[in-house]
């Protein structure tokens, strides 16, 4: 079996085997790479007034629990803060994927939205289907995309050098008649 052939056919099999993670990959990659033109995916950051935290942390509490529609009740609920002192905002990210944005000197509330950027970056890495998918589904499939780049671009190259060689051969015997 010849090494063209055998490049056509692990190309062809390669890319039927890793379409659904690719593809997975692809949409949501788009969707992360849009994430700040488009809201749906993660909100626009506010502005506060200031550019100085002063706020405690239980004040900054006290006012993500005020925004009921995020359900943030204590520090459990909290998955992270994202203090932003230019902006003078802070913002808190619930577990269950809410954001409330503070203002960082006043305490007020500018904003309370559903933030899916997170989970679309679980679903591109591979962890929102099963943990071990990350390293059991989606690195192979990045690796078999890689040898698919190889084996492509030998592919491509293959009729040019084929072409490449026959013009050399072909210079070389008319060389040779004008020799003789």
């Amino acid at each position: 079996m010849s090494l063209a052939h055998w490049n056509r056919k692990f190309h062809r099999w390669g890319a039927v085997l890793i379409a659904v993670p690719l593809l997975v990959v692809i949409c949501s990659g788009i969707l992360l790479q849009l994430k700040k033109e488009l809201t749906w995916v993660q909100p626009p950051t506010q502005k506060g007034v200031g550019k100085t935290p002063i706020l405690s942390f239980e004040q900054i509490l006290d006012a993500a629990k005020s925004a009921e529609q995020a359900g943030l009740q204590s520090w459990q609920d909290v998955d992270r803060l994202d203090v932003r002192p230019s902006k003078g905002v802070v913002k808190i990210r619930g577990k269950n994927h809410w954001e409330v944005q503070v203002d960082s000197e006043t305490g007020e509330v500018l904003q309370v939205a559903y933030r899916r950027s997170d989970l679309i970056e679980a679903i591109h890495d591979g962890s929102w289907f099963y943990e071990p998918a990350k390293l059991w589904v989606f690195l192979p499939s990045a690796l078999v995309l890689f040898v698919l780049w190889g084996t492509g671009a030998y592919l491509w190259w293959l009729p040019h050098g084929v072409r490449r060689r026959k013009r050399r051969k072909l210079a070389a015997k008319a060389n040779e008649e004008r020799r003789t």
